[in-house]
C-alpha cells in the first residue's frame, strides 16, 4: 500500500460542486448523449455508456432522462449535439490545469473560459502544455469507516487494481481506465459506498501553493466547475488546508 496522497484538497472541489442537483444532471445528461453518439446506445457493447449510466443511477436520475438522452446521441431523436473539448492552461502560482468540457458552441465557451483563467493571473496554454503533467486512472475514494482495510485490498487487487493508498482519512483506489469497471464492481458487491468513482487525470508532479495564490485557486476551481460547459476540472496545485485556514 502506498504512503498519504499529496491530492487532497483539490480532488474533493467537484464534489462540492456536484451537490447542486441540476448542475450535476446536465453533465451526466451531456456525457450519455456524447457516448453514445461515440459508441453506440447498447451499454453491453458500450464501457463508456455503462459508466456513465451508473453514475446516472447512483444520482436517482429519471430512467426517462436516462433513455432521452441516449437516444439524441444515437440520433433517434432531436436534441443538441456536443463537442468534446479538452482546455490545457494555468492558474495562479504556475499550477497546471486540465479543463473536460463539453459544448455546442466553442468559440463561447473558449471565450468564458480564457476570461475565468485570466481574472485569477492564469491563462490557456497551447496543446499538449500541461497533459504530459497527468496520468489517466481510475480513482476511487471511499471513506476509511466505510470499509475495513485488509477485506478492501484483498477485493480490489484480486479485480486488478494497481494500489490502495491511505490519504489519512479516505482510502484511494487506483487502477488502470480499462479495470476500472471490475474494480467498482468488486467494492459495490462489498455493499460499500463510494465517495467518487472515476477515471480521472491524476498528477504526476505538483505546485505547492500557499496563502493568495491558494485561495485563488480554490477560487477559480469553483468558478471552472459552476460552468454550464466544464464537465471535469484536473489541477496539479498541492494545497495544505490547516495552512490555508491559517492564511484566512
Amino acid at each position: 500500500m502506498s504512503g498519504h496522497s499529496k491530492w487532497h484538497t483539490i480532488k474533493h472541489k467537484k464534489g462540492a460542486a456536484d451537490a447542486k442537483r441540476g448542475r450535476v444532471f446536465t453533465r451526466i445528461i451531456k456525457e450519455l448523449t456524447v457516448a453514445a453518439r461515440n459508441g453506440g446506445g447498447d451499454p453491453d457493447t458500450n464501457p463508456r455508456l455503462r459508466t456513465v449510466i451508473a453514475d446516472a443511477k447512483q444520482v436517482n436520475m429519471p430512467a426517462d432522462n436516462i433513455k432521452r438522452a441516449i437516444r439524441r446521441g444515437t440520433g433517434e431523436e432531436p436534441g443538441v449535439q456536443y463537442e468534446e473539448i479538452t482546455y490545457e492552461g494555468y492558474g495562479p502560482g504556475g499550477a497546471a490545469l486540465l479543463i473536460e468540457a463539453m459544448t455546442d458552441n466553442k468559440n463561447r465557451t473558449v471565450g468564458e473560459i480564457r476570461h475565468m483563467l485570466g481574472k485569477y493571473g492564469g491563462n490557456l496554454g497551447e496543446t499538449n502544455s500541461v497533459r504530459r503533467m497527468f496520468e489517466k486512472r481510475g480513482y476511487i475514494v471511499i471513506e476509511k469507516s466505510k470499509a475495513a482495510e485488509d477485506t478492501l485490498m484483498a477485493a480490489v487487487l484480486d479485480a486488478g487494481a494497481d494500489d490502495l493508498v491511505d490519504d489519512a482519512e479516505n482510502w484511494e483506489v487506483l487502477s488502470s481506465p480499462d479495470v476500472f469497471p471490475a474494480v467498482k464492481e468488486a467494492i459495490e458487491k462489498l455493499g460499500i459506498a463510494t465517495e467518487s468513482a472515476q477515471i480521472s487525470m491524476l498528477p504526476t508532479l505538483y505546485v505547492s501553493l500557499e496563502g493568495r495564490s491558494a485561495q485563488s485557486m480554490l477560487k477559480l476551481l469553483d468558478l471552472l466547475e459552476d460552468h454550464d460547459d466544464v464537465q471535469h476540472v484536473w489541477s496539479n496545485a498541492d494545497i495544505d488546508e490547516k495552512e490555508l485556514e491559517a492564511f484566512a
